[in-house]
């Protein structure tokens, strides 16, 4: 199973990841990455996040993404999980699942996976602050969390 799905409504983490195992006797790891919205960002207090996106173009980027994965590390599935529209902190924000033989692979590719959606995929966060809305600017972290599956 490779599947990507862009959603406004929350997912279960349980589901999805028996969905994604599948009754799979192959599998011997599944990975998995949950984020969540914060109440505090840069030093300042989070009532809500709106993330937007490019319908579309998002799901082929994800897409991509994921089959970067495929190619470099030998899964049985993938699963992209990323919502869209207003949440709240403590809501989830986005789902990343790995399943192989082994965990070693399934670590890797759902980190990576992650490190490229987060600087590549068109998503676009703003935040409610007590100061008012502002935009999320992409973070140098993210670039050097990418970075390092290039220079390998």
């Amino acid at each position: 199973m490779n599947e990507v799905r862009v959603q406004a409504g929350d997912f279960d983490l349980g589901l999805e990841v028996a969905r994604l195992r599948a009754n799979d006797a192959r599998i011997g790891a599944v990975v998995s990455f949950v984020g969540t919205v914060r109440d505090l960002n840069d030093g300042a207090r989070v009532s809500e996040m709106e993330l937007e996106h490019y319908p579309g173009m998002t799901e082929k980027s994800l897409q991509e993404i994921a089959a970067r994965a495929c190619a470099r590390w030998p899964l049985y599935g993938t699963l992209v999980v990323h919502r869209v529209g207003p949440l709240a902190p403590l809501d989830q924000i986005v789902l990343v699942a790995c399943s192989a033989a082994h965990r070693g692979d399934a670590f890797a590719a759902c980190e990576f996976i992650m490190d490229y959606l987060k600087t590549d995929a068109p998503f676009w966060k703003k935040e409610q602050t007590p100061d008012g809305a502002r935009w999320v600017d992409a973070r140098v972290t993210d670039d050097s969390a990418r970075a390092k599956w290039e220079a390998r």
